[in-house]
């Protein structure tokens, strides 16, 4: 079979492209290397929604950062993903740097942004009572917001999906070579070959590997680690706005924002790793140490002590500074989503409406007679009413079974998790689904219950069940036959 596009990467740029796409008539096929989708940088990250002052005016990223701030409303409730719009605070502890604010300030008058507003150090601490005396000013961009990254993600790939978008999950493309007498690209991966006459590059911090495979103007992106804090959901209201320091060459800064789940999030710190480091996602002493000493500089009892996790992420970073969106100049049919870093989750469905536009153009698609546009949530108990609950818990008596004491997570949501389009396969997979281990205790008490479940639900072996896919293997073998 030829496909008309192969999108490669299930990350949220991948799975936005592959929504949009799957608004036309086509063949349309995502590949990912990953057991799942949101399974590499797009699973580990702020969770913010920037209003996009920050982005220089005229580029791509500040385009897309607020025109994805405006789309976020409707694509969250049209596809039923937690999102709230909660506000940022960019504070200053320096009355020198006070230009900066102004300047930040101005450029996102240039870009476009809405209801912003500088204001004095009292002011802000009047907002963010936990704020230092040494806060002499700030900027207020009420458009900013927190979001569950993982269900933007899997949202709109499990309506790609369910629109007849392919997944084919566990492929690694090993080498693209374009044959230009036939118009297709002929891509080799572990599971065999696959054909296209359209490639989109979404593939994170690999996608210079893959654009240099078939473009003689190279590009180049520099994986850039950052360690986080979580903290217990006991936290949850320490801080009511997304807050930032004053930005440096390195990115935002270690900020501190609530989350949309109720916990504490600090962090990233920013460090450039080698191109033979694109895995890379270990914490360490050191940028955790970082962490707690930058986010101390503006907080008064940061409460440090009640992290119940540390993890890192990486963010695709490109030599030029930009997001990379659109046909390469030598090689017209293969489309590039690189160099997609911060502000990449805010801008999302932005850049899924842009390429797949570009898209429809040359491949001349035409719109589909019907598209669903929308998707319901696994569905929580502790959204309902008594009454709901217990007529739910009658009809279904999974739902009346918790599994993960922590975040309060049922058998049923579970089981939903696994049996949906593009279920889970993984520890990993229905954690991001559901929520179930990312509590307290950090998947101490329920992991075996959710492995039963899974080999119950799916016929795994326990021996085959994976954390997040390949060789992170649980159970190596039994020790005892029942």
């Amino acid at each position: 079979m030829i496909y008309d596009v192969i999108i490669i990467g299930a990350g949220v740029t991948g799975s936005a492209v592959a929504r949009e796409l799957s608004r036309y008539n086509g063949n349309f096929l995502v590949l990912e290397k990953g057991e799942d989708v949101c399974s590499g940088t797009s699973k580990a990250n702020s969770g913010i929604v920037h209003a996009g002052y920050d982005c220089k005016p005229g580029t791509m990223k500040a385009r897309m950062n607020v025109r994805g701030n405006e789309m976020m409303t409707e694509i969250c409730e049209t596809l039923d993903i937690p999102f709230t719009r909660i506000g940022s605070l960019l504070v200053c502890t320096d009355p020198n740097n006070m230009d900066v604010l102004r300047k930040l300030y101005d450029q996102g008058i240039s870009n476009g942004v809405k209801d912003m507003e500088l204001i004095s150090g009292d002011e802000a601490r009047h907002l963010e009572p936990h704020l230092k005396e040494n806060v002499c000013g700030a900027l207020l961009a009420k458009t900013a917001g927190v979001i569950c990254p993982f269900k933007l993600n899997i949202a709109m790939a499990e309506n790609a999906f369910t629109n007849g978008v392919d997944f084919h999950f566990n492929t690694e493309v090993e080498t693209i070579k374009f044959n230009k007498e036939e118009n297709i690209f002929n891509l080799r991966t572990n599971n065999g070959e696959y054909k296209s006459h359209y490639i989109v590059n979404a593939a994170g911090v690999y996608a210079d590997r893959f654009h240099n495979m078939v473009s003689a103007k190279k590009i180049h992106i520099v994986p850039r680690r950052g360690n986080y804090y979580l903290l217990d959901k006991n936290t949850g209201d320490y801080v009511s706005h997304v807050i930032f320091p004053t930005p440096t060459k390195f990115g935002k800064g270690v900020l501190v924002t609530p989350t949309v789940h109720g916990n504490t999030l600090v962090g990233p710190t920013a460090v450039d790793l080698p191109d033979n480091e694109k895995e890379n996602t270990a914490t360490t002493v050191f940028e955790l140490a970082e962490v707690r000493e930058k986010a101390s500089d503006h907080f008064n009892d940061l409460p440090l002590r009640q992290v119940i996790t540390s993890f890192a992420g990486l963010r695709a970073h490109e030599d030029g500074h930009d997001f990379i969106l659109g046909p390469a100049a030598d090689c017209p049919a293969f489309y590039d989503c690189a160099g997609i870093e911060s502000p990449g989750l805010s801008s999302a469905p932005a850049i899924g409406e842009y390429m797949a536009c570009m898209l429809r153009d040359d491949l001349k698609l035409t719109e589909k007679s019907e598209w669903i546009d929308r998707r319901r949530d696994i569905l929580n108990p502790k959204d309902l009413s008594m009454e709901e609950r217990n007529k739910l818990i009658k009809e279904h008596p999974e739902y009346g079974q918790i599994i993960c004491r922590c975040e309060s997570v049922t058998e049923g949501e579970i089981i939903d998790a696994i049996r949906r389009p593009l279920g889970a396969r993984s520890l990993d997979g229905v954690k991001r689904r559901t929520r179930v281990g990312m509590g307290r205790c950090q998947s101490g008490f329920c992991s075996p219950r959710v492995m039963e479940i899974i080999n119950r639900e799916l016929g795994l072996p326990l021996t085959e069940i994976t954390k997040s896919g390949g060789e992170s293997k649980i159970v190596f073998e039994r020790t005892k036959e029942g």
